[in-house]
């Protein structure tokens, strides 16, 4: 019913930037909360970043004053913004979304996006 297709990985060297995007399809009235996590190769998910509908967003402590996080509501469209990459940046990037389908919508369901691969190397 929801489709999140994450756009704009690839290889690029320590300081560089890359900018991913993430755009939401399908049955939605409104968008919620959304998220970007990665998971780097051997380890854990980590939430990276998170901006809510209203309000202000949050960082993991990692990428605090290098990453931002935006998003278009008229495009369901959310952003996240590297810079000064770093090769432990290196990670497979995620983007979830709370999403209600309709305005009867009591409960909103969480998406994920197949992922985009971020490599940072000389």
């Amino acid at each position: 019913q929801v489709q999140l297709v994450e756009s704009g990985g690839g290889l690029v060297q320590p300081g560089g930037s890359l900018r991913l995007s993430c755009a939401a399809s399908g049955v939605i009235f409104r968008i919620n909360a959304m998220r970007w996590y990665r998971r780097a190769p051997g380890k854990g998910r980590e939430l990276v970043a998170a901006i809510p509908s209203g309000g202000s967003s949050n960082y993991a402590d990692s990428v605090k004053g290098r990453f931002t996080i935006s998003r278009d509501n008229a495009k369901n469209t959310m952003y996240l913004q590297m810079n000064s990459l770093k090769p432990e940046d290196t990670a497979v990037y995620y983007c979830n979304a709370d999403v209600y389908l309709y305005p009867s919508s009591g409960n909103a369901l969480a998406y994920w996006g197949q992922g985009t691969q971020v490599t940072v190397s000389p």
